[in-house]
C-alpha cells in the first residue's frame, strides 16, 4: 500500500484532507466528526453567499454533496481494497428551506458490514440502499438523501506464469 493509502486510512488526516477538497472548501462543506472505527462521519454546512440560492437558502446541489461520498467511504474503509464500492444512484426529498447552517449523520454498523460481506462473498454484485437525513440547527429535517450503492467482492486475478 502506498504512502498516501496508508495515511488517508488515519482519520485525522481523512479529515484533514477531505475539508481542503475544494468543491468542500467552495460550498463550505465541513466534516464535523469522523470516526471511521465507529462507521460515524458528521458533516456540517454553515449558510453563506457560495452556497445560497436565488432566494436565499441553501442551494440543493450543496445539500446533496454535502453527503455524497461518506456511505462508499465508510464501506470503503471496513470492506478494504478486495471489494469494488461505487455510489449507483441518489435522490434528494428537499422537505424545508435551509436558513442556518445544516448537519447530517452518515451512520453504519459492524453488522451491516459482516452483511455486505455475505452477500459478496460469491463475487456477485451487491445492491444497498442507505437513507441519510439533513437537518438544520434547530433539528428542522431540511432533506431526505437516497443512496444506492454497488458492492463486488474483487475476482482474484488468475495466476500467471
Amino acid at each position: 500500500m502506498n504512502i498516501l493509502k496508508q495515511l488517508q486510512t488515519i482519520p485525522m488526516v481523512s479529515k484533514f484532507m477531505i475539508n481542503r477538497y475544494s468543491p468542500y472548501r467552495g460550498a463550505g462543506i465541513e466534516i464535523d466528526q469522523i470516526d471511521l472505527a465507529n462507521y460515524y462521519i458528521r458533516v456540517k454546512m454553515p449558510l453563506t453567499r457560495k452556497n445560497q440560492n436565488i432566494v436565499g437558502t441553501h442551494f440543493g446541489g450543496s445539500l446533496y454533496s454535502m453527503v455524497d461520498p461518506f456511505y462508499m467511504l465508510i464501506l470503503m474503509h471496513h470492506l478494504g481494497s478486495k471489494y469494488i464500492v461505487w455510489d449507483k444512484a441518489a435522490t434528494i426529498n428537499f422537505l424545508a428551506p435551509g436558513r442556518s447552517t445544516v448537519y447530517a449523520d452518515i451512520r453504519l454498523d459492524a453488522n451491516e458490514i459482516n452483511h455486505v460481506k455475505e452477500l459478496a462473498e460469491n463475487y456477485a454484485p451487491v445492491i444497498r440502499n442507505y437513507v441519510v437525513n439533513i437537518f438544520d440547527e434547530s433539528g428542522l429535517r431540511i432533506a431526505e438523501v437516497h443512496k444506492t450503492l454497488y458492492i463486488r467482492r474483487k475476482k482474484p486475478k488468475p495466476y500467471q506464469h
